[in-house]
């Protein structure tokens, strides 16, 4: 399905002979230049948004007397705008050429990012300002990601998209162990303002890294429409096939209660373990490892049958072990227990991207795209509640709560939808 949108000649062009781990199986879609290129640029602007959520957080920490409800509200400014950008973003990338609009949103996160480090070395940073800049990178990411995983049809030929997505995936699981890790002891030398700087240069260079790239140069299609039209059209096309309306479902559920952690960490850090920063990087970066465990195992595959079966078992799973990592309280129960949720989270996301874009026509595949990122901006409807809960009752029992009703909403998808686990 999919495969009358693949370009063969340019696939084959793009296999350039490549040694070393791009002739292993796990590896096999490096060996096409075109996705080479994408995932390393991936991987910079992916370790510069992980090394961004560690030293945003830390400022947030420090401007804002330790609230955890603060650090939701400013994940919010972040993670909201993706539900109102993405779509045009999805549309966007399926009337444009995708490469460019990487290129540009990468460019203009680059200088966001360094007016914010400017702000901070001054001593002028204030929390607003920080509720400010998270809505405008926020905006350029929702510009970005639709035509990022759109792009990877391109470069890539249909049996290899679940390698090639988790492959992506991978790069910015990777950067989830690298990016905490390095942030959370660079500031300690540098300062927040001197991270910032880094960032801005690693989202530069992501940018700029993709100007070679071959895919994503022309539109997949024109368009005489208004954009709002391209977009109801993506929706009706989605509530029209089954298939793609679950997918969308079971992105948003562990979006809504399977991230909060991710919001949280700082805070339930500082309640449960009285970690500094360099101890805050560490807790990042096992949810890293265990998601570059999960990703590359997912794309040593060649098959996987039942595919949806898969991702009812890993959202279920997702909320049992946030329930019983929010009880810990030791580095020696919360450590195995943030490797296992980074794990079944990045399983589970590749998998329902995989299947998003083998169950979509080329010409709606930046729009359904778009779907999946936008459930990513719906993070803080439980962000922020939860937030405001963890002020109450502590946030261990609030993340608690968040796992548990994930595992409920998911035995409930899955008797209400009852055909969901035999997608392919």
């Amino acid at each position: 399905m999919g495969s009358e949108g693949v370009q063969s000649p340019n696939h084959e062009r793009r296999v350039d002979g490549v040694r070393g781990p791009a002739r292993l199986p796990v590896f096999a879609s490096l060996g096409y230049f075109d996705f080479r290129r994408l995932w390393v640029s991936t991987l910079a602007s992916s370790t510069a948004f992980n090394m961004q959520m560690i030293t945003r957080g830390w400022l947030v920490l420090s401007l804002a007397n330790d609230s955890p409800l603060a650090l939701s509200l400013v994940m919010m400014s972040f993670a909201l705008p993706l539900t109102v950008v993405s779509p045009f973003g999805g549309a966007l990338a399926d009337r444009f050429p995708r490469k460019r609009i990487i290129i540009l949103s990468q460019t203009g996160n680059a200088f966001i990012t360094l007016v914010l480090a400017t702000l901070d070395v001054t001593g002028m940073i204030r929390f607003w300002h920080l509720l400010a800049f998270g809505l405008l990178n926020g905006s350029l990411i929702g510009l970005n990601m639709p035509g990022r995983q759109a792009m990877i049809s391109e470069m890539v030929p249909e049996e290899r998209i679940m390698n090639a997505v988790s492959l992506n995936n991978s790069g910015m699981n990777l950067t989830r162990i690298l990016g905490p890790s390095m942030a959370g002891v660079l500031i300690i030398f540098m300062g927040t303002a001197g991270v910032f700087y880094l960032i801005s240069g690693a989202y530069l260079f992501a940018a700029l890294w993709l100007r070679p790239v071959g895919a994503g140069s022309t539109a997949s299609r024109r368009s005489g429409q208004k954009v709002t039209t391209d977009i109801v059209d993506g929706l009706a096309y989605v509530s029209r096939e089954p298939t793609l309306l679950g997918l969308v479902v079971m992105a948003v559920l562990p979006t809504l209660f399977g991230f909060s952690y991710f919001a949280l960490l700082p805070a339930w850090a500082r309640e449960a373990l009285d970690v500094g920063s360099e101890g805050l990087g560490l807790l990042m970066t096992m949810t890293g490892a265990g998601a570059l465990a999960g990703t590359l195992a997912l794309a040593s595959l060649r098959e996987l049958n039942r595919r949806g079966l898969v991702l009812l078992a890993a959202s279920a799973s997702w909320g049992v072990i946030l329930a019983l990592f929010s009880q810990s309280g030791s580095y020696g129960t919360a450590l195995p227990m943030l490797f296992f949720l980074g794990l079944v989270g990045a399983v589970y996301m590749s998998l329902n991207m995989t299947l998003m874009q083998i169950y979509s026509t080329p010409e709606m595949r930046g729009r359904v795209m778009s779907l999946g990122i936008m459930t990513f901006g719906l993070m803080p409807l439980s962000a922020v509640p939860f937030g405001a809960l963890a002020e109450v009752i502590g946030t261990p029992d609030a993340l608690g709560i968040s796992g548990l009703t994930l595992l409920g909403l998911t035995v409930g998808f899955a008797l209400f939808y009852r055909t969901f686990s035999r997608i392919a």
